[in-house]
Formats: C-alpha cells, sequence, structure tokens
C-alpha cells in the first residue's frame, strides 16, 4: 500500500476534466491489492473517515474531486487476468485500473473488440462501469452496462462482493442478497428513466440484476475493484468519413437517415468545431457550416460500402469531393485523432481560460432531436456566447461546451445550462447521458427524479454504506 501525504504529490488528485475547484484531502491511499482496498475501506468506515474513489482524472463531472476524507485511488489495480476468445466473441477479466487504451490494444491481439470508444483513451475501465460510459460507438453497440457480465465490488465495510450477472434479481423493486454473512434487503427506487441514453442516478427497473446497481454509482455504494468484461469480435475493416455539410440543417437530416444504415457511430461537429480543427488542418473547407464524422463496418466490399454512403450523402447535397474517406487503418486512425482534437483542445482552451468550460450531457428521444437541436442553436446566437456543439448525434445526444471569459458570461453560461437541462427534460430527455452526476449536476438529477426520487435513492446508499463514507458529495447530498 502506497500513502501519499506531500500536497504537491496530492494536488494531481484534487482535479478531473470538470476543472471544479475547491478540492482537498488529508492523503492519498494506493491499494495495489483488492485485499488492501478491503483494510482500507474497513477502517475508514469504523473511524466514519469518508472515502472519496479515483480514478484516470478523466472525468467530466467532478465525481473525483475529494471534499474532506481521503482518497482511495485504483491505479495500481492494472492487472488485465485473463483473455479469452470463443468461436464467437470473449470476455476479460481484469482490474478496475486497467487504461482503456491498453485494453484495447490487449483485445486487437486476440481479434477481440472492446466496444467503448471514448475520448479519453487514459481512462480507467473501473471510472467506464462506475458511470456506465458509452462514447461514439454506442450507436451501433450500446452503452458500458450490457457488456459488465460480473464485477468485484468492495462494499463500505470491506466486504467484498463478487456478482456474476444473473445469479441476483430483484423481485420487482425488492433486492435482496447476502455478503460476509449480512443479508441485504434493498428498495430500490420507484422512479422511471428516461427512456434515452442515461447515466443520471442509480438504476431502477422491475426485476433488474444486482449487477446493474453498481454500473453507473458512482463510487458511492461500492469500489469497483475486478470485473468481466463481454467482447465481440474485432470488425475485419472499418470505412469512415468526414463529411462536410453548406448548413446544420443538412447535416442533422443526414444524421437521421444515417441511423437506417446502422453504421458504427455518427459524431456532429457545429461551424466552431471546424475552425478549431482548421487551425490544425487547413483542408478543412471554408464554406462547411458543419459535419459529420461517421464509422461504418466493411462487411461485404469497399464499393458497396463507398456506394452504399454516396448515395445518402448526394441526396443531402454532399459530394465525395467534400467529403474525406478513409479505407485503411492508418487513415482512419488519423480521422480518429482528429476527432479527439475537437474536445482535448476545448478542454485545454478552458483551463487556460481560469474559468471552467459549461458544458451539458444531454440526450433526448430520437424523435425529439431536432426540436433539441434548434433550441440549442436558437439560444446560443441570441447569447453570443463562445460554443462549440459536438458529439454523439446518432443517439439524439450532443454536448453543448461554453467557454466563458469572464465572470459574467460565466453566470450567463450557468443560466442556459439550466434552461438546457429544462428543455431536454420537457422532451422527455435526461440530465446526463453518459458523464454521469458527480458533485456538478446534482440540482439536475433532482429535477428529473424530484425530492422522492433522490430520497429513494438516498435510502439504497444508507442500506449498503451505513455511514455514509463513500463518495460523499457525489450524485446527491447526504
Amino acid at each position: 500500500m502506497l500513502i501519499k501525504k506531500d500536497p504537491t504529490i496530492i494536488q494531481s488528485y484534487l482535479e478531473d476534466s470538470s476543472n471544479l475547484k475547491g478540492g482537498h484531502t488529508e492523503r492519498v491511499v494506493i491499494p495495489q491489492t483488492i485485499d488492501e482496498v478491503s483494510s482500507v475501506l474497513k477502517e475508514a468506515d469504523t473511524k466514519r473517515v469518508p472515502v472519496t474513489v479515483s480514478g484516470a482524472g478523466t472525468g467530466q463531472a467532478g465525481g473525483r474531486v475529494p471534499f474532506g476524507g481521503i482518497v482511495l485511488s485504483t491505479e495500481k489495480l492494472s492487472a488485465i487476468k485473463e483473455i479469452r476468445k470463443f468461436d464467437k466473441g470473449g470476455y476479460v477479466v481484469l482490474e478496475a485500473g486497467v487504461l482503456i487504451k491498453d485494453l484495447k490494444e490487449a483485445c486487437e491481439q486476440k481479434e477481440l473488440f472492446y466496444t467503448y470508444d471514448p475520448t479519453e483513451q487514459t481512462a480507467f475501465v473501473g471510472g467506464a462501469i462506475a458511470t456506465n460510459a458509452s462514447g461514439a460507438r454506442s450507436f451501433r453497440y450500446g452503452p458500458t452496462r450490457q457488456y459488465v457480465k460480473g464485477i468485484r465490488v468492495a462494499l463500505a465495510d470491506g466486504s467484498i462482493l463478487l456478482l456474476k450477472r444473473g445469479e441476483v434479481k430483484a423481485k420487482g423493486r425488492i433486492l435482496g442478497f447476502e455478503a460476509s454473512g449480512k443479508r441485504y434487503k434493498i428498495n430500490l427506487p420507484a422512479y422511471k428513466m428516461p427512456d434515452t441514453k442515461n447515466s443520471a442516478g442509480y438504476y431502477a427497473k422491475d426485476d433488474m440484476d444486482l449487477v446493474d446497481l453498481f454500473v453507473g454509482q458512482e463510487g458511492t455504494l461500492g469500489v469497483i475493484v475486478e470485473a468481466e468484461l463481454g467482447l465481440i469480435d474485432r470488425p475485419k475493416e472499418i470505412f469512415s468519413a468526414f463529411a462536410f455539410f453548406k448548413d446544420e440543417s443538412s447535416a442533422w437530416s443526414f444524421a437521421k437517415d444515417s441511423r437506417l444504415a446502422r453504421p458504427l457511430s455518427i459524431e456532429y461537429f457545429d461551424v466552431n468545431c471546424l475552425k478549431l480543427l482548421g487551425e490544425r488542418d487547413h483542408n478543412v473547407p471554408d464554406s462547411a457550416k458543419a459535419a459529420i464524422f461517421f464509422e461504418d463496418e466493411i462487411t461485404e466490399t469497399e464499393d458497396a460500402v463507398m456506394a452504399k454512403w454516396e448515395k445518402l450523402l448526394s441526396k443531402h447535397g454532399v459530394s465525395l469531393d467534400n467529403t474525406w474517406v478513409a479505407m485503411n487503418e492508418k487513415t482512419h486512425r488519423e480521422f480518429l485523432d482528429k476527432r479527439h482534437f475537437i474536445p482535448e483542445t476545448m478542454s485545454e482552451m478552458a483551463k487556460r481560460s481560469g474559468f471552467p468550460k459549461v458544458s451539458t450531457d444531454l440526450a433526448t428521444p430520437k424523435e425529439k432531436l431536432r426540436d433539441m437541436l434548434e433550441f440549442y442553436k436558437n439560444s446560443l446566437e441570441k447569447n453570443a456566447l463562445r460554443h462549440f456543439v459536438f458529439g454523439h448525434i446518432g443517439d439524439a445526444h450532443l454536448h453543448v461546451n461554453m467557454l466563458p471569459a469572464d465572470q459574467k458570461e460565466y453566470e450567463k453560461c450557468k443560466n442556459l445550462q439550466l434552461e438546457f437541462v429544462k428543455k431536454s427534460l420537457s422532451l422527455g430527455g435526461t440530465v446526463s447521458a453518459e458523464h454521469g452526476i458527480g458533485k456538478s449536476k446534482k440540482g439536475f438529477l433532482k429535477l428529473l427524479y424530484g425530492e422522492k426520487g433522490i430520497n429513494e435513492m438516498i435510502e439504497v446508499k444508507k442500506t449498503l454504506d451505513r455511514n455514509l463514507i463513500l463518495g460523499r458529495g457525489n450524485v446527491f447530498d447526504t
């Protein structure tokens, strides 16, 4: 076990990509084994010391930022213990601190495919599970949740719980199970979750699996220390393209029609994103007002996939002359770098400005997306704020990033963020599609589920964490 008390070392554990300020901690503990995680939690629970679980620091909602107590980092739990391929698909057993990029490389060596493709390739697998992360390819493959076949979780009192999907199911909204000789009975929240891509609050459905309670709980119910993830066969070849459009409306319509073609991903970038990309790549067309990046698996021939997309692009006024196309692995990776460059650069700009970026992580039902897009466009133009709109348009899930220049603009951005949240809710959407609630979106979660729903979540937490030590300040106030 490593223990860090030096303020200069601790500083890096007091921040994540949210730019949330004011974090502080007594010390950082870095267990090197699962037994050490158990030992740390047992002592903390006995002494009622708050514990903030720390992943890689790529989170967008401030969940990693501690406000007192100790930090428990999973960085040394970094072993890929087993990876197996079957005739179709496979699985991997690994610890929570494995980097996404390392997992993807291990999968490639076995001709397997880990479907989660985040911007932050240095994120930890444990963090992805704790927030039910999704990323660009969730359009084809869905979020992290459906690939979690089992998890090992350290509960607040140090008990280690090994769960296999299918072993413990709720009866209606009541979950019962045993861990370390203790019986637990959990009354799940009664709320109905949004029918969209969602990572807001505790998962709660009739007859649900116990595994799903710990996916997306953001370190408030237990510390994920190990997981078994299902894998699929690696696509043999991937075709990808950047298509540039003369106006936003054409890009939105193309994205809607693209869903029927079932690509791996459909990503949107507004004109401000293109200007940012143009500073790095001078081939971005000056006339472009929006772009769609999409990936598709080549299951037949290159000519067949090209013909399919050329027809669809032509329908929306785009020629292949106005499209960047990648037909080999090298160019495809370059395209992914361009796609990731945009949000990464925005985060760097926000850090330099001294003001946090104000962003959204909203998803609506697909049939309501156009309403949401129009609301974004009109509101942003009216308020004349520096902004970038990009993201997973295939899932009706876009990120609006506003970069304020001063305190007055910051307050305006926060007010507009709230208006966007209310609009999403009015359309049947969620307040967080993939980043979680953390410490920065608790007010939004209350708008989604109401006081009753928040209290029901707190009761779940109290059943598993009687002294309320885990993730204090995340998801809701306790």
